[in-house]
Parts: C-alpha cells; structure tokens; sequence
C-alpha cells in the first residue's frame, strides 16, 4: 500500500501543480508568481493531511521529489503554456485529474496511519480540495470547491469508495482505481452537465429602509 500511495501521491501532485501553473500563465504572473501557484495548488492539500494524522516531517518537506516536480510542472507550464492551452479545458481537466489522485492516495495514507474509514475518507477529500483552495486564495478569488459542480462531494465519493473497501478487506489497487474514476467521472460529467449543490433562494424585494437612528 505504502507503494502505491506514494506512486498516486506523485501523479496527483504533478496534475495539480500542473492547474496551478496553468492558473498563473492566465493571470499573467512572472515565473515566480507561477511557481509559487504551482507549489500551493499541489502540495497545500498534503500538507494539511500529513499535518492531521501526524505525518511529520511532512511529505512535501522532507521527500524532495515533491518540490521537484511541481517545479518541473511550473517551468514546463511557464515555457509552454500555449500547448496545454490548446487542450480542452485545461485547468478544470488537470484540477479533476488531481483531484481524484489526492482523494484516493490521502484517504488511503490516512489508514495506513490507523485511521478510521470515516474520518480517512474526510481527510482523503481535504487531500484534494485543499491545493484547490489555497491557489484560488492566492489570486483572491472564491475558491473553486465552494461554487463549482460538485468538486468536493466528488472527491469524498471516491474516497468513500477506498475507505469501504478497506472496511470490507478488498485489495487496495482496484479499490483506488475505482475511487479514483468515481471521482474523476463525477467532475466530468458535473462539469459538462451542470450538475451542482442547491444553493439559496435569495429575495428579489429591495432591502426594508432603515429607521431613523438614536
């Protein structure tokens, strides 16, 4: 498990960081300020876990593979920006993909540190969505989890999915696979379908006059 773990944890933060950089190019931000986006949308969400099950020093700290590649994604996305422009969707396309990867390798790192199911699959979700929210944060935007077609229910579906087959004793590997393309497919289809959470009816009328004050 720890292999594999590892393995979806490299692949996740590469796509992510991959969205973050992909995000900066379009803001139009120098080569810092990209790699800058780069590390945050793909190491925060890690970070995070690691820092809740006791994971210290963490992974993104202290396994120089992490900062190695989301510094070959940013420089890569800096200096060729125009070729994953052309493909569809980019950012949403990478931000699915890295979500999906983040959703099943943090769930499953969270039970190999004897976590329980439940609590493994909220903190494989905030594995995705965390990376999400910080490189949104940085360009002082509403973050994409709080507005967007089911992003976060998405991962915590496919998070779900590793945490029940842990609880029942299947093999790990078909577990992710299917976690991971539940969560994948979901963001997908809610991103070409529109599906979304409801959100709150507001009122039309205009706001009641205030009294005179005192």
């Amino acid at each position: 498990m720890g292999t594999l773990v590892l393995i979806l944890d490299l692949i996740g933060t590469f796509v992510f960081a991959l969205s973050g950089a992909t995000m900066g190019v379009r803001r139009r931000l120098d080569i810092f300020g990209v790699l800058v986006l780069s590390f945050a949308a793909a190491l925060a969400g890690g970070i995070t876990r690691d820092l809740l099950i006791g994971a210290t020093p963490v992974a993104a700290i202290s396994d120089w593979r992490y900062p190695a590649i989301t510094l070959a994604a940013g420089i890569v996305t800096f200096f060729r920006a125009p070729l994953i422009e052309r493909m569809q969707y980019p950012v949403r396309m990478f931000d699915a993909m890295g979500l999906a990867l983040f959703a099943v390798a943090g769930t499953q790192k969270a039970l190999a540190f004897g976590i329980a199911p439940p609590m493994a699959a909220a903190l494989g979700m905030l594995t995705g969505i965390g990376g999400g929210i910080a490189r949104d944060v940085l360009l002082a935007q509403v973050p994409l989890v709080l507005q967007a077609e089911l992003y976060a229910v998405a991962a915590l579906a496919g998070a779900a999915v590793v945490a029940l087959g842990y609880w029942l004793g299947l093999p790990p590997l078909p577990c992710a696979l299917a976690g991971a393309g539940l969560c994948f497919g979901l963001r997908m289809m809610a991103m070409h379908y529109g599906w979304h959470l409801p959100v709150a009816l507001q009122s039309s009328d205009p706001p009641p006059p205030e009294g005179p004050r005192r």
